[in-house]
């Protein structure tokens, strides 16, 4: 931690030479403000939405569709967080294995969150699904500040993240952010 104008900063968890808003297959995940259960309950490892949900269901659906550069792969809405998969096609590309590596150098100004680009995109997202959620009644409704990336390089890393997003509500009963697990 850096200090700013006499308080602790937490630094940014993005890579530092990556252009955000370039090519790429970029998994995340989103959670709810103190990882408050709002998106609804794993039974039987199922996943059933809330209304809360459904309406993050609905403007993650809707994220692709209102963006031309953005194409959605696997994702899932669990009880207090989100992951997705999301490809960013800012410039023509033909295939996974042909984002090359200079993508990954660009010099990119950290001053500014760049239209179109990962940030700018769950930025949107988060804020239409926050007005959409609290005008439906629910005021207490909040998201965590930030939101965990990881840029996928690899064939493999793509199916790997994909599995574990399809098994997330199978593997709920060992998630630490369980509430059933908190006191174990």
């Amino acid at each position: 931690m850096t200090l700013y104008k006499n308080k602790y900063r937490i630094e940014s968890t993005r890579c530092k030479n990556w252009d955000y808003a370039s090519n790429g297959y970029y998994f995340v995940t989103i959670c709810t403000h103190n990882r408050e259960y709002f998106f609804g309950e794993v039974e039987g490892n199922e996943m059933y939405l809330s209304a809360i949900g459904e309406i993050a269901a609905q403007e993650w659906h809707k994220t692709a569709q209102i963006r031309p550069n953005v194409e959605l792969d696997e994702w899932i809405v669990m009880p207090n967080h989100m992951h997705g998969i999301i490809i960013i096609k800012n410039q023509p590309i033909e295939t996974f294995s042909r984002i090359e590596i200079e993508t990954f150098h660009r010099n990119v100004s950290t001053s500014r969150l760049k239209s179109d680009s990962l940030g700018a995109i769950i930025g949107q997202f988060k804020s239409v699904c926050t007005k959409r959620i609290r005008e439906a009644g629910f005021s207490s409704f909040g998201w965590q500040t930030r939101f965990y990336d990881h840029i996928i390089r690899e064939q493999t890393s793509l199916e790997n993240i994909r599995k574990y997003i399809v098994n997330n509500p199978m593997k709920w009963e060992l998630d630490r952010h369980n509430a059933t697990n908190l006191y174990m």
